[in-house]
């Protein structure tokens, strides 16, 4: 295959007699403008289009979930390193008390408008969590930041796949027992010593 169009940098993803489907990636978006189709001397091949339409909407989508979703492991590995993050759990009362993430902030995602301007900085780094993917609670919650202008990201799995992943969690008593669930982790035997 040739090379990619003069000056476009980047790789050729796909080729034939007359034309080239190349991308060169950068590491922020948006990605339509980085794909291309070069097509010297002809009009652009419909197959080559759908190609590159088909790029470009998974490029955006992914890139997109990336930059607004993280997941307990990431959050946790955050945590350790010593990044600030505000990490909010927006169910109700009743679910706080059960169970949260040590350090999160309880503010039920209804609340947002009202009580986020007043506690929490606007330049913080926001990760709301819920139950569990069948909740969409984040996501009303990441909505309700998002409009008052705050960088915000959703913790896909919510507490649910927080507890099950075996990272601590905690209650108004203090911590509770940490779980580890063989169906969304490796798990190790635990260490023997010999005598």
């Amino acid at each position: 295959m040739p090379p990619v169009p003069p000056g476009a940098g980047g790789i050729v993803v796909s080729g034939g007699a007359s034309s080239y489907l190349w991308f060169s990636r950068v590491r922020t978006p948006p990605w339509r403008d980085v794909v291309g189709v070069w097509h010297p001397g002809h009009s652009p091949a419909p197959a080559a289009l759908d190609t590159l339409d088909r790029m470009t909407d998974a490029l955006t989508h992914f890139s997109s979930r990336l930059a607004f979703e993280t997941d307990p492991s990431d959050v946790y590995a955050a945590q350790r390193a010593g990044e600030t993050l505000v990490i909010v759990d927006v169910r109700g009362i009743e679910a706080w008390q059960q169970g949260r993430v040590p350090g999160a902030v309880h503010m039920p995602y209804a609340d947002i408008p009202t009580r986020a301007p007043d506690e929490i900085l606007l330049d913080a780094t926001v990760v709301v969590y819920c139950w569990s993917p069948g909740c969409n609670a984040a996501q009303k919650a990441g909505l309700a930041f998002a409009r008052l202008g705050y960088t915000v990201r959703e913790m896909i799995g919510g507490y649910e796949y927080w507890v099950r992943e075996g990272y601590p969690h905690e209650n108004d008593d203090g911590p509770l027992p940490r779980v580890f669930d063989p169906l969304v982790m490796v798990v190790r035997p635990a260490a023997t010593t010999s005598s």
